[in-house]
């Protein structure tokens, strides 16, 4: 597919002597699944913060196409394609779930446009897709306070997914969540994955193997192993420093 290529070479963040991040390459290419590992305080929060703009590398090389990352703000980097979604929910528990994805939605913002903007026949047309994809169709009428913490986070991806960024990166999205719900989660971010890039930070080992994708492990700031979950879970550093068998 057509898309951009996410590209980070010898990227490190130093805070205060201490190396959040040591010489990290990644590569994830236009439409692709990649999975995240690693103990905490291996750098992948850190890793995410340096691709959305809200933390400065100390050196290295991070691209998004043709886009230096390093050289955008926050704001540059979301219009450019980028979307986050960070472990806690925020949706707007008092709006309904329709009102949560109407609101998300990509259109002009401008005072004006805000004024004169009447959700059209195709922005509707979206939010029920939307509402399709993430299964959340039979709860639109309903406030998003009411919903359980696995629908919650189908929301917000939801949300994310109004923007239509080309890269997805999502944080823990399965944590709390029963085991239904996780398996919905899987389900879910594997139909995004091909029509955008999404990058996938968790723990659960099951869940990232119901993703069956690339996975890259972390450890000190610097990937210590890269490939299927098989190959990584085989892996004797990565058994060393991670799974402690």
């Amino acid at each position: 597919m057509k898309g951009r290529r996410l590209y980070l070479d010898g990227v490190s963040v130093v805070f205060d002597g201490f190396r959040a991040l040591n010489n990290l390459a990644l590569v994830v290419e236009p439409g692709e699944m990649r999975a995240v590992i690693g103990p905490n305080g291996a750098g992948k929060t850190t890793m995410m913060d340096v691709i959305t703009g809200k933390t400065r590398p100390t050196a290295g090389i991070a691209t998004f196409g043709d886009s230096d990352l390093t050289r955008m703000d926050e704001a540059a980097i979301a219009n450019l394609g980028i979307g986050r979604k960070f472990q806690k929910p925020t949706v707007f528990d008092a709006l309904t779930v329709f009102e949560n994805l109407e609101l998300a939605l990509k259109a002009p913002r401008g005072p004006i446009a805000c004024l004169r903007w009447i959700l059209s026949g195709e922005g509707r047309t979206r939010v029920e897709e939307v509402m399709t994809e993430t299964g959340l169709t039979d709860r639109a009428q309903d406030p998003a306070g009411i919903l359980s913490h696995g629908q919650r986070q189908w929301l917000e991806i939801g949300m994310l997914m109004m923007q239509d960024p080309e890269l997805l990166l999502v944080d823990e999205p399965v944590a709390g969540m029963t085991d239904a719900e996780t398996e919905h989660t899987a389900a879910l971010l594997a139909r995004i994955a091909g029509k955008h890039s999404v990058v996938v930070v968790e723990h659960d080992l099951e869940f990232v193997r119901a993703l069956g994708c690339r996975v890259t492990v972390l450890h000190e700031g610097s990937v210590l192993s890269e490939g299927s979950i098989d190959h990584v879970q085989n892996d004797p550093r990565v058994v060393e420093v991670y799974l402690g068998r």
